[in-house]
């Protein structure tokens, strides 16, 4: 018999895929966070659950069920479990640390780029039908090349915003509550602020 999971949320196929070749899975059907007494329905018979966090897992919700052996978290943090009621329990709790470092690093740089170069200003102007041709300053925008960044905070999404800052010959300047390791600045090429 396969385990049987609950997942609070559609996530993307891939993971269903990989859960539905282990066990036996059940969707929200609906495209929202469940309420309280949605969701300890759902947790009743199951062995796993897997959530997000908008769910708010409890004590409560817990004890609907004696035999849940695991509540993993679809986020990198887990301040939406009540690890010390899950441990109470020997309920094993997890979640994805690191899965959206790259990812977040790369949307702050789409972000960077799109205020740069004012792209989401030069879209609508466009998309309004107020083009009419080229002219020297329309939008022209600002280099990201060659200036400064400062990034706050040193940790695995600012290390890697500053690697791909590295690539545009940037000055990469830094402030966290303590100093990077000097081979980490060298490596990184950034500054201590």
């Amino acid at each position: 018999m396969k385990p049987k999971v609950f997942v609070t949320r559609r996530i993307p196929k891939l993971g269903l895929d990989i859960l539905e070749k282990e066990c036996e899975v059940k969707v929200n059907p609906y495209d929202r966070v469940l309420a309280k007494e949605e969701l300890i329905e759902e947790v009743k018979g199951i062995d796993g659950l897997l959530c997000l966090l908008t769910d708010t897992i409890d004590g409560e919700i817990m004890d609907t069920n004696h035999n849940l052996r695991i509540i993993s978290n679809y986020a990198v943090g887990y301040n939406n479990i009540d690890v010390k009621e899950a441990t109470k329990r020997k309920i094993m709790v997890t979640n994805t640390p690191g899965v959206l470092t790259n990812t977040t690093a790369d949307l702050a740089w789409a972000l960077l780029m799109s205020i740069a170069r004012r792209i989401i200003e030069a879209d609508k102007f466009v998309r309004q039908g107020r083009f009419e041709g080229w002219l020297p300053l329309l939008f022209l925008g600002s280099d990201l090349h060659h200036s400064t960044l400062g990034i706050v905070g040193l940790g695995r999404i600012g290390k890697a915003v500053a690697r791909r800052a590295k690539g545009f010959e940037m000055r990469i300047l830094y402030a966290d509550i303590k100093r990077a390791p000097k081979e980490v600045e060298e490596q990184l090429a950034v500054e201590f602020v």
